[in-house]
């Protein structure tokens, strides 16, 4: 019985220590060790034995137990180093790159752009609004003033929803709908987006724009003049030259457009504005021989663009992040 026990930890100790892998060292433990095993079955003997025999050799089945568990884990520890100093062979790691560094994220530039702007007006004095992007046509167009036979009403210029509905082609409704539930006087810009049927080089079919607004009695066109060269000077960080160029548009009368002179000496647009006109207040019940006011309204992009020196609107959307991290 003695010689049979010691055939069982030879044979046991050497098929582990030949073992080249750890599923076939896992089932080398399930073999001796499991509850089917040679070391368990020879445990369950113990009861055949001989009674006086009994206690050496239970104490020798573990013995052999101990020995053949020692010689697993050692067999263990020494595959799992063979193994992943195999898997770094393999992946061919080179360990003195340096690691990973986790990039933090930041501001897209016409974010950045878009909220300069309401900084340098909420320094101003004015109350940032919101409205919806879904418009009904009065809002979007005839609280504006905007004759039905206007271009901008027709279909190749915006996008409609029905009759009735249709994508907000400017922010301006937000300031009707703000002169309709707090009244006047008032002094508000509406950033957000805005949408018109245009695609090309500066032009993209969604786009932002911050339109502000300020009616009070006594307003004239000097304050418009005034707060806007403010703004330019604010924005462009430096005094920058500007000139008004007499312009239309039916919700302004007069109506200018502002250009500002590049470092090329070249005359760029840059908003346009005006004189709130009489036709507008009316629609909202505002008595025009009290009240008077002046309206403006840029693109977000149009001066990321040339605060930037960006050429093409349409990198602001194609997510290059060797564009995007240059900001």
């Amino acid at each position: 019985m003695a010689d049979n026990l010691s055939d069982l930890s030879n044979s046991a100790i050497q098929e582990i220590n030949e073992c080249s892998s750890s599923s076939e060292l896992d089932s080398l433990r399930v073999k001796y060790l499991g509850k089917k095993g040679a070391v368990t079955v020879a445990l369950k003997s113990v009861s055949s034995i001989v009674p006086k025999d009994r206690p050496a050799y239970g104490k020798k089945i573990n013995e052999i137990k101990s020995l053949i568990q020692e010689t697993l884990s050692q067999k263990k520890t020494s595959l799992q180093k063979i193994e992943i100093d195999q898997s770094i062979d393999d992946k061919k790691t080179d360990v003195s790159l340096p690691g990973r560094t986790n990039f933090e994220g930041h501001r897209h530039p016409v974010s950045k752009t878009l909220l300069d702007i309401e900084e340098i007006f909420y320094g101003a004095g004015f109350v940032v609004e919101d409205g919806p992007e879904i418009e009904d046509e009065y809002h979007n167009f005839t609280a504006l003033n905007i004759p039905h036979n206007h271009p901008a009403r027709a279909m190749h210029d915006t996008f409609y929803f029905n009759s009735e509905f249709l994508l907000r082609t400017h922010t301006s409704p937000i300031q009707i709908r703000s002169m309709e539930k707090e009244g006047v006087p008032i002094r508000v810009i509406a950033p957000g987006k805005v949408y018109r049927r245009d695609s090309d080089i500066t032009h993209t079919p969604m786009f932002h724009q911050v339109e502000g607004l300020v009616i009070d009695k006594g307003i004239n066109f000097s304050h418009l003049k005034g707060i806007l060269h403010q703004f330019i000077d604010t924005f462009f960080e430096e005094n920058t030259e500007v000139r008004f160029r007499p312009s239309y548009f039916p919700f302004t009368e007069p109506s200018a457009e502002v250009d500002i002179l590049s470092k090329e000496k070249k005359w760029l647009e840059i908003l346009g504005c005006g004189m709130v006109h009489p036709k507008v207040l009316e629609n909202l019940g505002i008595n025009t021989e009290v009240f008077s006011g002046y309206a403006f309204g840029m693109g977000v992009e149009r001066l990321a663009m040339l605060k930037y020196g960006i050429k093409d609107i349409r990198s602001f959307y194609e997510n290059d992040l060797n564009f995007l991290n240059q900001f």
